[in-house]
């Protein structure tokens, strides 16, 4: 699978180091000498946003949640986003407040997806720091690492796959409708993280039916 990444920061570099393994992988950064030495320290290839976007089957938006449509619109606009698979990994949380910052209780992601109307839009990898994902092992507390993620069915299987991946187990909250309850998930933590907590403070959601709780 061809994945292309609109940002080259330490998200995006976690998470193309796990993927490299498996996939061929594009960085794309606003620094292009920045972005090719990124890319050569992972073994991946560099290029432009709409470079790419061109070459992925997934994309994943690795921006600030505010740059997020404006790199968008860089990469090529909606069009060039047609029939792609979109990961949104940010959340639009003020680091003021902690509080979400959509005041219309709908998520990030479904604005970005009403923005890409001929893409299929998923929710993922937003609810830890850049060191849970760079952490080779995954294990917190003795068991994997679960991420939650949301996704319309038609991508469910390649979403999950991806986050299996990167050595975590893939639970799907549900559609997008439900993307929102991520991003106020995800506040909680950040709050934490400025407050000085360890960086790999996570939620893991604790399933007995996988393994038994004692």
């Amino acid at each position: 699978m061809n994945i292309g990444f609109i940002g080259a920061g330490g998200m995006a570099k976690a998470l193309a180091g796990k993927w490299a393994a498996k996939h061929e992988v594009m960085l794309s950064g606003r620094d292009l000498n920045k972005t090719e030495a990124a890319a050569s320290s992972l073994g991946v290839r560099a290029g432009t946003a709409q470079e790419a976007v061109h070459f992925g089957d997934v994309i994943v938006l690795a921006t600030r949640w505010e740059d997020v449509f404006s790199a968008i619109e860089n990469a090529g606009g909606p069009a060039a986003f047609e029939g792609k698979t979109v990961i949104d990994i940010n959340n639009p949380v003020s680091i003021e407040t902690f509080l979400t910052t959509r005041e219309d209780g709908r998520s990030l992601t479904q604005a970005i997806a009403d923005a890409l109307p001929g893409a299929n839009v998923a929710k993922a990898f937003n609810m830890a720091q850049v060191a849970v994902w760079e952490d080779p092992n995954m294990i917190y507390d003795g068991r994997q690492l679960v991420t939650l993620y949301t996704s319309e069915e038609e991508i469910e299987e390649t979403v999950a796959g991806l986050i299996a991946d990167v050595g975590s187990e893939p639970l799907r909250l549900g559609s997008n409708a439900h993307a929102y309850q991520l991003e106020a998930a995800a506040a909680i933590v950040i709050k934490f993280l400025f407050a000085g907590r360890d960086p790999h403070t996570v939620f893991n959601f604790i399933q007995p039916e996988v393994k038994a709780i004692r």
